[in-house]
């Protein structure tokens, strides 16, 4: 069900833009309990002057690196759930990548079942009528 866009610079390496994917991925499965084979994803690079971003926000500095991670799901996961998606994200990332944690910015956007076709041009969640 989720779909997830991935936004980063093309100064990073080649590939890189799918290995934040399986980080994200891989954070889905075990904080968010997201089905297994649901991945779905956009991953697009951008050159530096596209991404348009300040110094820094809530005091957090932001480097050129920055990777933009929005994913759309149903609605329904507890704030604490999510606090636990963002974490595992960060800190994989920054592990698994060298990302700074301060250049992981992720958005969710929350979506009710019926907003979703998988294919075929049905309703594959939404309610039985």
């Amino acid at each position: 069900m989720p779909l997830v866009r991935i936004d980063i610079a093309k100064s990073h390496p080649p590939g890189f833009g799918r290995a934040v994917g399986e980080v994200v991925y891989r954070a889905m499965l075990s904080e968010i309990s997201v089905p297994a084979d649901d991945k779905f994803q956009i991953i697009t690079t951008h050159e530096t002057s596209e991404l348009n971003i300040p110094t820094s926000y809530l005091g957090i500095t932001y480097s050129p690196g920055i990777v933009f991670i929005q994913v759309t799901l149903n609605a329904g996961r507890t704030t604490e759930l999510k606090k636990k998606f963002y974490k595992r994200i960060a800190d994989d990332l920054a592990a698994e990548l060298g990302v700074r944690k301060e250049d992981v910015f992720i958005s969710l956007v929350e979506v009710a079942k019926e907003n979703w076709s998988f294919g075929n041009g049905e309703m594959q969640y939404g309610p039985v009528e």
